[in-house]
C-alpha cells in the first residue's frame, strides 16, 4: 500500500500548498481520499485524471471535497470522456460541490455511492470500514485494509474513543491535528490537536502517526513535539509530495 500526500492544510491552503488530499495505491488501483482545495494540480503531477479509480470523501467541507469538481471536469470535458468515476460519500455531503456546474453537465462523469457511517465497503482491493466521528457536519473516518496493511484516516474529528477503535493496530494513523496543543473552546468538540492525536495513536497501538490538516499558522515543529509528548512511535507531518510505503 502506497500513500502519497497531495496536501495537508486545514481550512484553506497556505501559499504554495494544498488542503487535505491523499492518493492511496495498491495492486495498481488508485483511491483518492478527500480532494480538498488545490489538490488536483498536485494529483495530476502523479497520475492522469482518468487513472483515478475511485474517490472517498470523509465529509462535505470544501477543504476536503472542493477539487472533486475540477477532477470530474478533467475526466469529462474532452474528446474521449473517461468512464464514470465511483465516488463514495455520506448522504448529501456532496450536494453543494456537485451543483457547481449547470445541471447535467457532469452527470455522466461519476457514479455516487452514498453510505451510512458504520458501513463496510469494498473499494477495489481495499476493505473499508467506516466510522462516524464527531465534527460540525457528519464526518466519516475510514480504516482501509489491503492484504495485511492498515491505514486509518480520521477526516476531521473531535477527540473520541471511536478514533482509537478505528486506528487499533493500524500501520499508519493519518490524523487531523488542526492545532498543536490547545484547541479553542468553541472547536473542542469538532477538531483535534496534535497532542490529542498522539494520545489516541498510543492508545490504539498504531505503528506510525502522520499529522495532517494543520491550519496555516500552526507550527509543524510544535505539533510534532506535542504529539511526541504522548506517543513514542514515529511521527511525521503530512506535506505535499511525501510518499509512504506501508508495505
Amino acid at each position: 500500500m502506497l500513500l502519497t500526500i497531495l496536501g495537508g492544510c486545514g481550512a484553506w491552503p497556505g501559499a504554495g500548498q494544498a488542503c487535505s488530499g491523499y492518493l492511496v495505491e495498491h495492486d495498481g488501483f488508485r483511491l483518492l481520499l478527500d480532494p480538498g482545495y488545490a489538490t488536483v494540480p498536485r494529483l495530476l503531477e502523479q497520475v492522469t485524471a482518468d487513472q483515478v479509480d475511485a474517490v472517498f470523501i470523509s465529509h462535505g467541507h470544501p477543504d476536503h471535497c472542493a477539487d472533486l469538481n475540477p477532477l470530474l471536469r478533467a475526466r469529462t470535458l474532452r474528446a474521449d470522456p473517461s468512464a464514470p468515476l465511483p465516488v463514495y460519500s455520506l448522504p448529501g455531503a456532496l450536494d453543494a460541490v456537485l451543483a457547481l456546474d449547470r445541471p447535467g453537465m457532469l452527470t455522466d462523469a461519476y457514479v455516487l455511492h452514498e453510505f451510512t457511517a458504520g458501513d463496510r465497503l469494498d473499494i477495489g482491493p481495499f476493505r473499508a470500514q467506516t466510522r462516524l466521528l464527531p465534527h460540525s457536519v457528519p464526518n466519516s473516518g475510514v480504516r482501509l485494509t489491503a492484504d495485511d496493511r492498515i491505514l486509518a484516516y480520521t477526516g476531521d474529528t473531535g477527540p473520541s474513543p471511536d478514533v482509537v477503535d478505528l486506528a487499533r493496530g493500524a500501520h499508519l494513523l493519518l490524523a487531523e491535528a488542526t492545532y498543536a496543543d490547545r484547541v479553542p473552546e468553541g472547536s473542542r468538540r469538532h477538531l483535534s490537536s496534535a497532542r490529542q492525536a498522539g494520545r489516541q495513536a498510543k492508545e490504539a497501538d498504531a505503528r506510525h502517526l502522520l499529522l495532517t490538516h494543520l491550519q496555516p499558522g500552526t507550527d509543524p515543529t510544535a505539533a510534532q513535539a506535542a504529539a511526541s509528548a504522548e506517543y513514542d512511535g514515529e511521527i511525521g507531518i503530512a506535506t505535499s509530495g511525501l510518499v509512504m510505503d506501508l508495505s
